[in-house]
């Protein structure tokens, strides 16, 4: 009895004593980033994640965050984190179209949903479940991780007066959008956020886009191109977190849930920040900016752009299963939210923007 009940007793205390180990052993992690050092709003959002984890955690879990500068690929995130030569990442879904086709549905869709109502479909509409399909086959978890909201147009050295415009017109745009473009005649190109200003400056492309006034200002595009056009390619523009699976499952479960609460609070954090920043940089554009020259496209482009940009879903649905499984959700669910933002959001702007 007594061998007995002191085994039990050596069974237990050796069993907390494990627990305690576990419980106290720090998880060092290594993000990579899609951005470049001290890059405001993306970086450091990433940054104040990386805080906030730690500290949620008791320093239990330690992030460190490598910027584009330092592992020299902004835009092959998808394949640092899935070789496992980074546990994590931040970039933007739409960046991968190449490599997995069906990744670009996750950061917008031209003519698509805004960002709540985008964010709704991901949360309560099937979203997630959707970009689990995608990015699971290849070891990959995926979340969001910041929207800059409804992106301006572009930046272009010459008016855009109809379709034939847009001809041979070299463009930095990312995503769905650039495959628009091409089947009207421009050329996309996708270059890296540190290397725009150059390209701008040096006539390698004849027109960008960007963000908008929250990150546009900065870059100083507006001493180039003076037409700074509204949106139709991104009215949502959502960044994401991707972590390896296997890292993410061989976390201790109280770090698992502390890492998506970050996540998820970081995401918050940068759509605030986004418009916060637009809200101040616009008025700094309009006071010391004059020269800049806002316009929106023609008619006859955006119904050109609309068709183009529906017969390329068509095509997608057609020749994928999971594409035509996401187009039709995302379709789905923004005909049921539009309906309510036309009578809440825009009911409210039209009725009273003339108070």
């Amino acid at each position: 009895m007594t061998k007995g009940w002191l085994a039990a007793v050596l069974m237990i205390s050796t069993s907390l004593s494990l627990n305690v180990q576990a419980e106290g052993k720090v998880y060092r992690l290594k993000l990579a980033e899609s951005w470049p050092t001290n890059f405001p709003l993306l970086d450091s959002g990433v940054q104040r994640f990386a805080e906030m984890a730690e500290q949620m955690s008791d320093g239990r879990l330690k992030i460190k965050v490598d910027s584009a500068n330092k592992h020299k690929a902004p835009l092959g995130i998808f394949d640092l984190v899935k070789s496992g030569q980074y546990d994590m990442g931040h970039s933007a879904s739409y960046y991968y179209k190449g490599k997995v086709p069906n990744t670009m549905f996750f950061t917008t869709m031209p003519f698509g949903m805004t960002a709540m109502e985008q964010h709704a479909w991901y949360r309560y509409g099937g979203g997630k479940e959707l970009m689990a399909k995608v990015y699971q086959p290849h070891g990959l978890l995926t979340f969001p991780g910041g929207n800059t909201g409804v992106q301006m147009g572009g930046w272009f050295r010459h008016e855009i007066n109809s379709v034939t415009d847009l001809h041979n017109l070299k463009m930095r745009i990312p995503g769905f959008a650039g495959e628009v473009l091409a089947k009207l005649g421009a050329t996309p190109v996708n270059i890296p956020p540190a290397e725009l200003y150059t390209a701008l400056e040096r006539n390698t492309i004849d027109a960008l886009e960007w963000v908008g006034p929250s990150l546009d200002l900065r870059m100083g595009f507006h001493k180039i191109a003076p037409y700074y056009y509204t949106g139709w390619h991104e009215p949502s523009s959502e960044n994401m977190f991707l972590i390896n699976k296997k890292v993410f499952e061989g976390l201790p479960e109280d770090l698992q849930s502390i890492l998506q609460t970050a996540m998820r609070l970081t995401a918050f954090d940068i759509y605030v920040e986004a418009t916060a920043m637009s809200t101040n940089n616009w008025e700094t554009m309009l006071q010391e900016y004059p020269d800049i020259k806002v316009r929106s496209f023609p008619k006859e482009v955006l119904i050109a752009l609309k068709q183009a940009n529906d017969e390329l879903l068509a095509e997608y649905a057609e020749q994928d299963p999971l594409a035509k499984e996401i187009i039709e959700s995302q379709q789905a669910f923004a005909k049921k939210a539009r309906a309510y933002t036309l009578i809440s959001d825009y009911g409210y702007l039209q009725s009273t923007k003339d108070l």
